[in-house]
């Protein structure tokens, strides 16, 4: 009881610091050179504190513009063995808000997670059917053993049902699901999607067989229930799922980063399809990765309205670079197709690329760029193939590095993303790329 009421307090101090903070971060626009006729502006820059540090996803935008990320670490620190690295305590992550007013932008810390509640958020946010912020967290959770680095939760957050003084008050997060650990889901459960009905759909890289798992979360009165729809083997199959769409069918794809072929190291990676079937689910791989050909370790899929499914490869065994693929449904099969090679890896983990109105790519690589700090680039479609441009190079100074998650876009072509290192307080850097 000493214990909980402890936790409780301290959360109550974080809450009062966060409101403190939030009103303090209204800040003016920062203007970094950019190249290729792109104007890049700083957003925010972490501090590594109680903003938290190191984002790794992207963000997610609500339908008024809002923008919504988390960060890997930082945050008021509540006890001193949570979220530890090499003895050194970090914070165990944030989640934050930043809404656009006028010529400037606020930045609101909406929460800070913990090992009870779920901590080290690194994917990408989703907004819900109710406009809410759902998410995953990649360790901690109710139900975990206390400083136990296994788990995972998907969280809800919302400004909560009672008024609030100040739009800048911190917002209430609740645990949807606790993932029960290794062998059983979790940790680092993927981004999530909604079907029609409202329920959640994601994957874990650790199911039955440590190989990972597709799963559904259904919601009633007494909770979320989990709904296990595939297990992957490790073999053929894939290994290692990255996040899933839906097409307009109900059919679920994604990709397994691991698996499938045995020319690199634990299998170059597939992509699939799950379908709806009777009572069940029936999974079938489209494309099993060729490290000669076809590069290899492939982060999560996007669709466009035709049927097509695009994606990155990060590299292959054969030391080949990695590139960006097309998947297209051709009579009885599916074509695989590289549309561009990268000069080096782009080591993005489970980053998606973005599509605009007009189906052109948009997506960023850790490492690329002049100043190898990492840039955003954009495929667009020409006749008879694609068009890369190297929209942006990150310099490694107050614009940030190493961009690991997904970009954003909007509807007046800007371009919102985080880099996870550098940036004026060295803690990374929300930003916006403008044509």
């Amino acid at each position: 009881m000493a214990r909980s009421n402890k936790q409780q307090s301290l959360k109550n101090v974080g809450r009062m610091a966060m409101s403190i903070l939030a009103s303090l971060f209204l800040l003016s626009m920062v203007v970094v050179p950019a190249a290729r006729a792109q104007t890049l502006t700083v957003l925010h820059t972490f501090t590594g504190g109680a903003d938290g540090g190191e984002p790794q996803a992207g963000l997610a935008m609500d339908r008024a513009g809002n923008l919504y990320g988390t960060t890997k670490d930082g945050g008021i620190g509540r006890d001193q063995y949570e979220c530890t690295e090499d003895g050194e305590f970090y914070g165990c992550g944030t989640l934050y808000k930043l809404s656009h007013h006028g010529s400037s932008w606020v930045f609101n810390l909406l929460y800070q997670f913990t090992t009870v509640d779920g901590a080290v958020p690194v994917q990408a946010v989703t907004i819900g059917p109710n406009g809410s912020v759902y998410g995953p967290t990649t360790y901690g959770g109710p139900s975990c053993p206390p400083y136990f680095y296994g788990c995972g939760t998907i969280f809800n957050a919302s400004p909560g049902p009672t008024f609030r003084v100040s739009v800048l008050a911190p917002w209430f997060e609740t645990v949807l699901f606790a993932f029960p650990g290794l062998g059983q889901g979790g940790p680092n459960p993927s981004s999530v999607t909604f079907d029609t009905a409202g329920n959640i759909y994601g994957t874990t890289p650790y199911g039955p067989f440590n190989f990972g798992d597709i799963y559904e979360l259904t919601h009633s009165r007494s909770g979320w229930t989990e709904n296990i729809l595939y297990n992957f083997t490790g073999g053929a199959d894939g290994e290692l799922p990255t996040s899933v769409i839906f097409d307009p069918a109900g059919n679920l794809y994604g990709a397994t980063s691991r698996g499938g072929n045995n020319g690199c190291s634990f299998g170059c990676g597939t992509i699939f399809q799950l379908t709806p079937s009777g009572s069940g689910w029936t999974k079938t791989i489209l494309h099993t990765f060729n490290p000669a050909t076809d590069g290899g370790y492939p982060g999560a899929v996007v669709r466009d309205q035709a049927g097509n499914l695009y994606g990155m490869a990060a590299a292959s065994a054969y030391g080949e670079p990695g590139n960006v693929w097309e998947l297209s449904p051709a009579e009885g099969g599916w074509t695989f197709t590289v549309l561009y090679w990268f000069a080096t890896s782009v080591y993005n983990g489970s980053a998606a690329l973005a599509m605009d109105a007009s189906g052109n790519l948009y997506g960023v690589t850790a490492y690329g760029g002049t100043y190898s700090n990492g840039n955003v680039f954009k495929l667009a479609r020409s006749e008879g193939g694609w068009t890369y441009t190297d929209l942006y190079d990150f310099t490694g100074g107050n614009d940030g590095c190493h961009p690991l998650g997904s970009v954003t876009l909007d509807a007046d072509g800007n371009i919102y993303g985080t880099t996870s290192d550098c940036g004026a307080d060295g803690g990374g850097t929300v930003y916006k790329l403008a044509p």
